[in-house]
């Protein structure tokens, strides 16, 4: 490392003017990565609904409705004249209504109640559309724009234009929270006013270069694009902290910045490479989802690792030292002290610490298991146009999820036996169908194709069936089961089903399984790092246990205020969490294992206490204030779940480090000196 330190010195100036230009494009590159705002699309190509959308597209002309637009007050001919408004704007196709499923010169008393009022109810009109996908914040502006303000307009392509149109500003409104707060943060832990530009610099640099290099893959998930910079802002800063701490140690010690900054390289390494290890293998447990937006999330994640890791290691030192002279004109007396005289206390109470922690322990394990999910996208505000929108659609129309079918074309007699098994399906309000809107006597080749075309392919036949449910959910799923088993029951698996709630129950299945398998791997991956960092077979499973019961905590509050869960924030936390607070239990445990050599048990705890509360409260804020500010910015439901449990795990984990680590540790103190490779404690201890 000191070779390495002294050709990084040698190059300072060429390193300094390299970054600073792969900075500059990675920043212009990063605007020509495309950002994937369909969560369907992540789905295992093996997944039923995905293999049913992939025939679907093959087969049909016709794409699935991805919108929904309500019309108030409209009698049927005006209702009409919206439609064709609607199907003239550009990027808006299919519109389908009620003409399309009866005779309109057919009095309305005289149709069946339930068809018509799947379409038009108290002079409401409801139409469903397809919006072109990759332009939905332009085609419903002129929705919007067309409608007013006392219409409406959900559905899949309305969620995607909010999340498009909201992404880039809640970004920036995050970063100018978040970057003052981590200046005084920062500020508060050093004795530099330019100390910390230094840090974000650093950071900042290999943030960009990781948004910038995303162009390689082509494309990444909105949920990847907000997340993954603030996130490896937050767990990655620790190195930078590292280093200049190492180094400002080091230059009362020498007599050159660069000697200085040698040994600090050389002697911050360990610590730097073990931070940076069992985040690098936690954020890789992710790319092992079978839901690709954890691999898409994962893969950014563990690159950003590897470029702050470099960034720290190679740009920083040389950053520091060709400007190192602006450091010693800007220093300031410490504005808190770097060490605290809280060891006494925390000791005094470690028997409670141990009690409430054990109690505890159980039931929030139980509860995070037994917490209600969301799937999908998750609740709009009702603040919020799309989330008045919503409400609005269903207090008159109810809330109403198509499913659709596709089966094998041909056998008339059997359709019609299937469609009259699926109307009794509870739940099940309308079914779409040839055989329904035509009449299954009459041959489809007898008619225009303008007719049969939405109905038939070569080889299928589609079936839409309207369902009075949310788009997922337990009642919703159990209809997704009831409408499989019947298909199933007359075309085996020839039966291909897909839709929304269908999407989310696919998604539930899989994301299920990804769980056990993503945390099995975090806690393996990082078991197994913590052994070799520490030679220790007690250790890993104090530290892992620390942290994991802080994690269980978290996970379980969402129960106790029987308050729903994105799971896909549930999955990403219950990995990042872990990953990016054993960090505090390792600086912890390595002062404590420094100290135990010189001093028995109690005063070596009470010691670390002292000295590493200030650092380890430090990390534990910045990604704490990372989280909530994710929380408190984001309009999008995954990213602000992602965010909340995020900042509250930071604490949870902080708080479980400061009481219940060093109680464990003062517990097991025998149990760890016997089975730690070289521990070399101080002879027995005789408190």
């Amino acid at each position: 490392m000191r070779d390495i330190a002294g050709i990084i010195m040698k190059y300072k100036k060429s390193i300094v003017v390299v970054f600073m230009l792969l900075t500059v494009l990675s920043a212009i590159a990063q605007f020509f990565v495309s950002i994937n705002y369909n969560m369907s699309e992540y789905m295992p190509e093996d997944t039923p609904s995905t293999k049913a959308m992939e025939v679907m597209e093959e087969e049909f002309d016709v794409p699935l409705s991805n919108a929904q637009v309500m019309i108030r007050d409209v009698s049927v001919q005006e209702a009409l004249l919206y439609k064709d408004m609607l199907e003239e704007i550009d990027g808006v196709s299919d519109v389908v209504w009620l003409d399309q499923v009866m005779d309109l010169k057919t009095p309305l008393e005289m149709a069946e109640k339930e068809l018509v009022e799947t379409y038009y109810k108290d002079n409401n009109a409801l139409f469903s559309l397809t919006i072109r996908e990759g332009d939905e914040v332009e085609i419903t502006d002129a929705i919007y724009e067309l409608i007013g303000e006392e219409n409406a307009l959900t559905g899949e392509a309305a969620d995607a234009a909010v999340a498009q149109s909201m992404a880039a500003s809640e970004a920036i409104y995050a970063a100018l929270l978040l970057v003052p707060l981590i200046i005084i943060i920062l500020v508060i832990s050093t004795t530099s006013w330019i100390e910390p530009v230094f840090f974000l610099t650093a950071i900042g640099v290999s943030v960009l270069i990781n948004l910038g290099t995303n162009i390689f893959i082509g494309e990444i998930s909105f949920v990847t694009q907000s997340v993954s910079p603030i996130l490896q802002l937050a767990v990655s800063l620790d190195y930078a902290v590292f280093l200049l701490h190492s180094f400002a140690h080091y230059r009362d010690k020498t007599a050159t910045p660069e000697e200085a900054m040698k040994l600090a390289m050389k002697n911050s390494f360990p610590a730097i490479a073990a931070s940076a290890a069992t985040t690098f293998f936690g954020f890789l447990a992710l790319t092992f989802m079978q839901f690709e937006i954890g691999a898409d999330l994962g893969v950014n994640l563990v690159k950003g690792i590897v470029l702050s890791f470099i960034s720290v290691m190679v740009f920083l030192p040389a950053l520091t030292v060709v400007f190192y002279k602006w450091i010693d004109k800007t220093q300031h007396k410490p504005f808190i002290p770097s060490t605290f005289s809280i060891g006494n206390g925390v000791m005094k109470v470690r028997i409670i610490s141990l009690v409430v922690v054990f109690v505890l322990l159980v039931p929030s394990f139980l509860a995070q298991q037994q917490t209600t999910f969301i799937y999908g996208s998750g609740e709009h505000p009702e603040s919020t146009r799309l989330g008045s929108d919503i409400i609005a659609v269903d207090e008159v129309f109810g809330k109403t999820t198509p499913i659709v079918l596709l089966v094998p074309k041909g056998d008339v007699a059997r359709e019609v036996r299937m469609e009259q098994d699926l109307e009794e399906v509870q739940y099940v309000t309308n079914v779409i169908s040839y055989n329904q809107a035509v009449s299954p006597a009459i041959p489809p080749e007898y008619l225009d194709p303008s007719i049969t075309e939405q109905f038939h392919s070569e080889n299928y036949s589609q079936i839409i069936l309207y369902t009075e449910t949310a788009n997922e959910g337990d009642i919703a799923f159990q209809v997704v089961e009831s409408v499989r088993e019947i298909a199933e029951s007359y075309y085996g698996d020839e039966a291909l089903s897909f839709g929304e709630s269908v999407a989310l129950y696919d998604m539930k299945t899989v994301i299920t399984r990804d769980n056990i398998v993503v945390n099995i791997l975090t806690v393996v991956a990082i078991g197994l790092i913590l052994t070799l960092t520490f030679k220790s077979i007690s250790l890993p499973i104090i530290l892992l246990l620390t942290i994991q019961v802080a994690v269980w905590l978290n996970l379980s509050m969402p129960y106790f205020t029987d308050t729903p869960l994105v799971f896909v924030g549930y999955l990403v936390v219950s990995t990042v969490q872990l990953a990016a607070t054993v960090d505090y239990a390792i600086l912890f445990t390595e002062n404590y294992l420094e100290n135990r050599k010189k001093m028995p048990a109690k005063q070596s705890i009470m010691k670390t206490l002292n000295e590493k509360t200030f650092s380890i409260s430090i990390s534990a804020a910045i990604l704490s204030c990372v989280g909530f500010i994710l929380w408190i910015t984001s309009s999008n439901p995954i990213v602000g779940s992602i965010g909340l449990l995020l900042g509250r795990g930071a604490l949870l984990a902080f708080i479980m480090v400061l009481f219940f680590l060093p109680a464990l540790l003062f517990v097991f103190d025998k149990v760890i000196g016997k089975t730690t490779l070289n521990a070399n404690f101080l002879g027995e201890d005789k408190q």
